[in-house]
């Protein structure tokens, strides 16, 4: 997918300010600090549109960001930082399982983790999560490029055993600095939004509104 126009639309704490327009959307979920925005912003091929931040914890709403008008990156608000207080961490928690449980637009969860380290207690937590409620999960492990390309076999091999991932789901190396898996991610979410049949229908229109044209000639 080539991510030719790119916006942040809304921070959302509710159902009630969620987009109306149906589109489908794909989740990103990961402890704080894990990489979700820079991953974000070399997904829409943007700078700054995500706003990363050396402070964890900062995301505390539902960020939607829209790839092409036709479909949002969701960015849910970091997991596992200790000073967020026990209430608002009780709110997130409360805020993205309503979303996740019955969100008919979500296709997709991104489960970001860190390739440098085994997968946390909550990555665990999550991952088992959106299985048992049948969650379509693709795990990304950011920050590659922190690693020799000679260890990835050996990290990778770390996540997978310390999560448990199972052989149905997707998963894919990252690097938000390199652009490494930008491709590969791309072609999975789209295998999970019908992008390609979208881009396809949307090139029949195009086709028959210039036949037409070229009829009433």
């Amino acid at each position: 997918m080539k991510v030719t126009k790119s916006e942040f639309v809304i921070s959302a704490v509710g159902p009630d300010q969620y987009p109306t327009d149906a589109l489908p959307e794909v989740a990103l979920a990961g402890r704080s600090n894990v990489g979700k925005s820079s991953l974000i912003n070399r997904m829409l091929a943007r700078k700054n549109l995500a706003r990363t931040s050396s402070t964890p914890g900062k995301t505390q709403q539902l960020n939607y960001y829209r790839a092409n008008d036709d479909l949002y990156l969701v960015d849910f608000p970091g997991y596992g930082y200790a000073k967020v207080s026990k209430t608002l961490r009780a709110a997130f928690g409360e805020m993205i399982e309503k979303y996740l449980l019955n969100r008919d637009e979500l296709k997709l969860v991104l489960l970001v983790v860190d390739l440098r380290h085994p997968p946390s207690k909550d990555d665990i937590i999550m991952y088992d999560w959106l299985q048992y409620y049948n969650r379509d999960v693709c795990v990304v492990a950011t920050k590659a490029d922190k690693i020799p390309r000679s260890r990835w076999q050996k990290h990778i091999k770390i996540v997978k055993e310390t999560l448990g991932f199972k052989p149905h789901h997707s998963m894919v190396m990252f690097s938000s600095e390199t652009g490494l898996g930008k491709d590969e991610l791309w072609s999975i979410i789209e295998s999970y939004t019908n992008y390609a049949e979208m881009d396809e229908a949307s090139s029949e229109d195009v086709n028959e509104s210039f036949l037409g044209d070229q009829g009433q000639e």
